[in-house]
């Protein structure tokens, strides 16, 4: 308990003195992270819709990578970016290793599934009378796509905040890609095993309140934006 109450203040020093390099891993945590899922999210959503809502060869084969992607080990994503960009790799001229970008592109190829499945899942449970009361009306199929999504919303947002908390918590990836360098690709998550592997426990406990606190926002205002519209 002891080493609990010694990391939240260790915490409360670090935001209140203005740690500079706490400040700067925090943030490219969130860009990041945000990043990623902001991709997953333009990705995965209107693949989801895709599979969710139409018949097509090939649709079962995808849907079961898709799935098994949900249980993608972060190191072999971490594994599959970093044979991609080695040197030697297909994207070895891009110099995109032990980057920002890399830790993205890692982050996005195992959030994507997640965002992608829970669409695919919310839109195959519409209701068929529903989609024939709503071309006896008339409706365009973009109106008629505007309208189920508005009435799956609730899972989308789900299926993004279940994205976002897969990135803001994957560590093996990003150390691998990343390669956890000071003031260039070191975020919280890296920063923490860090810290423990030197002996630091309530520096790594300060750090984890940190990603907490960063975590508990993100998704109380994405909580907050899903029931508020489901009220409205």
């Amino acid at each position: 308990m002891d080493l609990l109450i010694d990391g939240l203040k260790k915490a409360i020093e670090m935001i209140l003195t203005g740690d500079q390099e706490i400040y700067t891993i925090t943030w490219l945590t969130l860009k990041v992270c945000l990043i990623a899922i902001l991709i997953s999210t333009l990705i995965g959503l209107p693949l989801g819709i895709l599979l969710g809502l139409t018949r097509f060869r090939g649709r079962k084969v995808l849907l079961l990578f898709i799935n098994i992607g949900l249980g993608l080990p972060p190191v072999v994503a971490g594994l599959w970016i970093t044979m991609f960009l080695w040197r030697s790799g297909p994207l070895g001229d891009l110099a995109m290793l032990y980057s920002p970008t890399a830790i993205v592109m890692a982050q996005i190829l195992v959030s994507l599934p997640i965002v992608t499945s829970l669409t695919c899942s919310s839109f195959q449970q519409v209701n068929d009378k529903m989609l024939l009361q709503i071309k006896a009306l008339g409706a365009t199929k973009l109106q008629t796509l505007v309208i189920l999504i508005k009435q799956s919303k609730i899972a989308i947002l789900a299926a993004i905040m279940a994205g976002f908390g897969r990135v803001i918590a994957e560590v093996g990836a990003a150390m691998m890609v990343g390669g956890n360098i000071q003031g260039d690709t070191r975020i919280l998550t890296t920063t923490i095993v860090m810290e423990v592997s030197k002996g630091n426990f309530d520096v790594a406990l300060a750090l984890s309140f940190i990603l907490l606190t960063v975590a508990l926002l993100i998704t109380a205002a994405l909580t907050f934006l899903q029931q508020r519209r489901r009220l409205s």
